[in-house]
């Protein structure tokens, strides 16, 4: 590997500022390529940023161009139509797709063997697209998934018991979206069953599936947990961690789902995806994620994809 590690962010909203600024601020970088099609926002946002360098390691931040993505380790894609309160991630495609076709076809003149990772939503259908039109190994084609969906998972469990949401393993697979599911028959605290009624779950899960939707109604958008979420899934790639991240991948025959983007428990490292973790889930889970995955293969055919 080349001794600098490289991230793009491509869409310089607020996911794609607050990420930057927390790659910066936990030092994962080397160089950090903020593009935005307001190229005075991506300017302004970089050289506020170096201004706090003496505060911080030795990163080199700067507004760029697709050109930057030629040695770039990952690139991350937040750009986009940002969600209105009321509409769900699906309703957020059309708008969506022109923005990424344009994306993806620019980050391929310069780029052949990095990482893509994608945040836009909704996050699964625009993973899935950017796989079929960059034509890139599947393994270098990442959602973030699910990923955010559990850590609002543990932090809720947590929360209800009293307990340390690092110490709760917990999963929500499926799409980042209305039809996701939670795994309740794998959630535990340090190999225990969790002491919650089925009241309390469902309340649980409520809370975690509509979560986005009470801070966007609140605030106009959600950012922080997502920033945190990416810095997360570039960790494990930069550092070659193979680390358990609940990443949206392409799903080949996972409990019969196939063709399809979904968030589950995946190995990565910093070929990507390294492996798919094939969960020992109940025969209600795997239903309902046939659902989920049969909601997402229905729009990705309506596209033509």
């Amino acid at each position: 590997m080349k001794n600098r590690t490289r991230i793009v962010i491509i869409g310089i909203g607020a996911v794609g500022s607050t990420t930057a600024y927390t790659l910066l601020l936990r030092e994962r970088v080397d160089e950090l390529v903020l593009i935005d099609a307001n190229q005075n926002k991506a300017i302004g946002d970089a050289l506020d940023m170096n201004h706090g360098l003496p505060f911080l390691g030795r990163s080199k931040v700067w507004a760029g161009t697709y050109e930057d993505c030629r040695s770039a380790d990952i690139i991350i894609i937040t750009a986009g139509a940002a969600q209105k309160p009321g509409e769900n991630r699906i309703d957020l495609l059309k708008r969506n797709g022109a923005i990424f076709e344009s994306i993806i076809n620019q980050v391929m003149k310069y780029n052949s063997d990095g990482i893509l990772l994608i945040a836009s939503n909704p996050v699964d259908i625009m993973s899935y697209f950017s796989w079929k039109k960059s034509q890139w190994p599947v393994h270098r084609v990442i959602g973030s998934g699910t990923l955010l969906d559990s850590a609002r998972f543990r932090y809720l469990i947590g929360e209800h018991l009293q307990i340390d949401p690092r110490s709760v393993h917990a999963h929500i697979v499926g799409e980042h979206g209305d039809s996701e599911l939670p795994l309740w028959s794998l959630a535990n605290v340090a190999g225990t069953e969790l002491s919650l009624s089925t009241e309390e779950r469902e309340q649980i899960f409520t809370d975690t599936r509509d979560a986005a939707y009470q801070i966007i109604d609140a605030k106009g958008s959600t950012y922080y947990a997502i920033a945190l979420a990416l810095d997360r899934i570039c960790t494990a790639i930069v550092r070659d961690e193979g680390s358990v991240l609940n990443v949206s991948t392409l799903l080949v025959d996972y409990h019969g789902v196939s063709d399809v983007y979904l968030g589950v428990p995946c190995v990565v490292d910093r070929h990507g995806v390294r492996e798919i973790l094939d969960l020992d889930i109940s025969e209600l889970e795997k239903e309902l994620l046939h659902r989920s995955a049969a909601k997402l293969k229905e729009i990705n055919t309506s596209l033509g994809l």
